[in-house]
């Protein structure tokens, strides 16, 4: 059964898949590959069933959900889909006021920044998102033999939107709060660790097949501080979910100079954005680690032989690693070619088969 035609009612059996298997570090037919936010603005079937539709209210609701998470199947060939959602949304559903703006992200009305302001994080519970259990089980049956991969934000992403109110270029306040009162930092990361951690059982309880952890601001922090004040509570996540036996993905931008402690926090596998070449990132995050990654977002823009260049710069570095998942250094950029997608995920398939 191919991902192009699914079964609705089929058993799902997506454990030989050539993601997984990559996951796992074990002999592939081809690369696989994904694409981070590949089901998003990119894509004209995306923008036509959101269109007057805000994002968080289009992440709590499982038809939605599950056509979104299905359409970059559809449309690429790609060897996973992702659920569709937010990193906020387990905050939204535990009752913290923020909302996504269009052309700005998530905007949280009253920062943490007291201890007060910690006591207003309650922990969060299944029937707090329902929904994603809903989405989760119907995508299952509709994926058949493609794997889900379900995500969440990472404690010290989490933190930062809690702590600034919104995106930051500088995590001025964030860092301000880290360093002047180190016990109410770690006290936040670890209640965000725990709420982390049961949105992503969720998901895995109700299906998903992988995970995978953002740590999206985790590049704005040098080693000793992302080892000291950052590191405990991702490993507390990745703890968490472990019995479950589905790979766990590790994820952050501009994180070349952490990639081994990443690595170490407990990830099945540890993704490198486009600025370390890839044979140096799998040197960095050490043996035993499958690798995701890398190729530039930006490359997409150039003609196609110029992006099949690059996408062979990229399969070149990842000879010989133990594991290899194709992906993009960051997310899917809003105005990329979808069809250019479509034709790197055949290069990638065709230039690895066999």
């Amino acid at each position: 059964m191919s991902a192009e035609e699914p079964q609705p009612g089929k058993p799902t059996d997506p454990h030989d898949s050539a993601f997984l298997r990559a996951c796992r570090r074990e002999p592939v037919p081809h690369t696989p590959v994904w694409f981070m936010r590949q089901a998003g603005r990119s894509l004209p079937e995306y923008r036509k069933v959101r269109q007057g539709i805000g994002m968080l209210d289009s992440c709590m609701r499982p038809d939605l959900v599950t056509e979104i998470t299905l359409q970059p199947v559809r449309r690429h060939g790609v060897d996973a889909a992702i659920y569709f959602s937010d990193i906020v949304v387990p905050l939204k559903a535990i009752g913290v006021d923020l909302d996504i703006k269009p052309g700005v992200g998530p905007v949280v009305e009253q920062p943490v920044r007291t201890r007060a302001d910690l006591e207003r994080l309650r922990p969060l519970e299944p029937d707090d998102v329902a929904y994603v259990t809903e989405a989760v089980r119907l995508l299952g049956r509709e994926l058949g033999d493609t794997p889900l991969i379900g995500f969440a934000g990472a404690p010290f992403t989490l933190a930062s939107y809690l702590v600034e109110g919104g995106p930051s270029r500088n995590h001025e306040r964030t860092k301000a709060l880290m360093y002047g009162d180190p016990e109410l930092w770690a006290a936040l990361l670890d209640r965000l660790a725990v709420i982390t951690a049961t949105f992503l059982k969720v998901q895995i309880e109700a299906g998903a097949s992988a995970v995978q952890l953002f740590d999206s601001w985790a590049g704005a922090l040098s080693e000793t501080d992302y080892r000291h004040s950052v590191m405990p509570a991702s490993a507390k996540v990745f703890q968490a979910v472990a019995h479950y036996g589905v790979p766990r993905i590790h994820f952050g931008v501009g994180t070349g100079e952490l990639l081994g402690a990443m690595a170490e926090a407990g990830a099945d596998v540890v993704g490198a954005d486009w600025r370390v070449p890839l044979d140096e990132a799998a040197r960095r995050i050490g043996p035993g680690k499958a690798v995701q990654g890398n190729l530039d977002p930006a490359v997409l823009f150039a003609p196609r032989q110029a992006v099949e260049v690059q996408a062979q710069r990229v399969l070149e570095a990842a000879r010989g690693l133990e594991g290899h998942i194709f992906n993009l250094g960051h997310g899917v950029l809003p105005d990329t070619d979808p069809d250019a997608l479509t034709r790197l995920v055949e290069y990638v398939h065709e230039k690895t088969a066999g």
